[in-house]
């Protein structure tokens, strides 16, 4: 499915319907050949009635005015020393890019207005060091954006900040962002980068929780790259501060926006406060899904063709495994007490979130629900995966004596000649970690 198919976005109207979103458009983007396509995401989202506030940086105009200048920056992201003359190159760099912003959402027909919403102080002296022009966020002015949002008007934020005096202070974007999401208590915050979002020594996360960032960020913050350091540390102290949802994606990718927000894979990194997975017994409504889910592994044989007559005929027996109240995978669990015996069935994972430890995770649960029962075998017939649930499942093989007789007598009819794989069950030793609203 496109990322803009009407029937894709339709699911997520509801939950984000009047939901502010926070855009942090780092000062590259806005001047790529891709940010005409990104005003359009823009448009759609406040079409849907989603509260937008953009902010954005300007290190990237900083820098290419000092060189045309031939002067040297005292720093190019707004954290360190700013000097008189970097002050002017940001203040000159800001009031440009805030003026480019104004004109690209004036020619999408959106309504929007540059703000000294930021209220900053100096950040001051730092370890012996006198910051001069940096700041630090005060307070946001909430009922200024607040108004603004509700006239439908897109505020834009520079990274500047202003205090009583009217002085201005140069202020890092990701912290104004920040300041911004938290204030209005927003439901998104979304960095747009020119990075394909957070990578670990190279490899993207495709999404993590705000715990294991904090972790990395506390014993092995060399394993992230120097200029996506300050977006982790920001994203992190945003889901602390009760955001519950924290995006990275490429500003470069067309459609990349509404690809992260109305889609189950997104396409850079997603941070979020608490366990945003579960699994839960599938209902009536389901049943489609479920054959969605398993429509190409049925092509390939890998599984068994199910009618929606049969799903439903045991449909107590099916769980979906859900990522943002959308279900990426599936399992069912077909019991036979007289034997003592449960059947792990039409295990499947979307392709879209293979190697995420997700199967592994369904079985875990159906060992846990099998045990719930009393069962003390579980067995799965398997064509092709076998050494998969081998070596992550634990199971081994056995043969087609194994299966209890009303199994047996399907498995010679089917013709499939399946391996049949078994384990036994242990008494559980304490909670299961699997997350589960069953």
């Amino acid at each position: 499915m496109k990322p803009t198919d009407l029937r894709g976005i339709l699911q997520y109207i509801p939950r984000f319907r009047e939901k502010t979103f926070i855009l942090s458009v780092d000062g590259g983007i806005v001047t790529d050949e891709n940010f005409a396509n990104l005003l359009l995401d823009i448009a759609v989202l406040r079409s849907l009635n989603i509260r937008v506030v953009l902010v954005h940086g300007a290190s990237a105009q900083i820098k290419a005015l000092a060189e045309q200048q031939h002067v040297t920056p005292s720093n190019l992201d707004g954290s360190g020393l700013t000097d008189a003359e970097t002050l002017k190159l940001a203040l000159t760099a800001a009031n440009r890019l805030t003026h480019e912003i104004l004109e690209g959402l004036s020619a999408n027909d959106l309504r929007a207005a540059c703000t000294n919403a930021i209220i900053a102080h100096p950040m001051g002296i730092l370890q012996g060091v006198d910051h001069l022009f940096t700041g630090k966020v005060e307070r946001v002015d909430v009922e200024m954006l607040q108004t603004l949002l509700a006239q439908g008007i897109i505020p834009v934020v520079p990274p500047l900040g202003f205090d009583g005096d009217g002085k201005t202070y140069r202020v890092n974007s990701d912290g104004v962002a920040l300041a911004v999401a938290e204030a209005l208590k927003a439901a998104k915050l979304i960095f747009i980068t020119s990075h394909e979002g957070l990578a670990r020594r190279g490899q993207l996360l495709r999404q993590m929780l705000v715990a294991d960032l904090d972790d990395i960020l506390a014993n092995h913050r060399d394993d992230l790259l120097p200029e996506m350091l300050s977006k982790a540390i920001h994203a992190a102290a945003a889901c602390r501060a009760g955001i519950q949802r924290v995006h990275i994606i490429n500003g470069r990718v067309d459609e990349g926006l509404l690809a992260e927000v109305f889609s189950n894979e997104g396409i850079g990194t997603l941070i979020y406060a608490y366990e945003y997975q579960q699994i839960r017994r599938a209902l009536k409504k389901d049943v489609h899904s479920i054959q969605l889910l398993t429509k190409n592994s049925v092509a390939s044989e890998e599984l068994v063709k199910r009618t929606r007559a049969s799903i439903e005929k045991q449909l107590n027996d099916y769980y979906l495994f859900e990522i943002d109240k959308n279900p990426v995978a599936c399992v069912a669990l077909h019991t036979y007490p007289d034997c003592g015996k449960g059947e792990l069935a039409c295990l499947y994972v979307s392709s879209s979130h293979e190697n995420q430890g997700i199967g592994r995770k369904l079985i875990q649960f159906v060992e846990a629900k099998a045990r719930e029962f009393g069962l003390h075998e579980l067995i799965t017939l398997s064509t092709q995966a076998f050494t998969y649930f081998q070596s992550k499942g634990g199971f081994s093989e056995g043969t087609p004596d194994d299966l209890p007789p009303a199994r047996r007598e399907k498995y010679e009819q089917s013709g499939r000649n399946s391996k049949v794989l078994i384990k036994r069950l242990a008494k559980p030793a304490g909670a299961e970690a699997v997350r589960s609203v069953a």
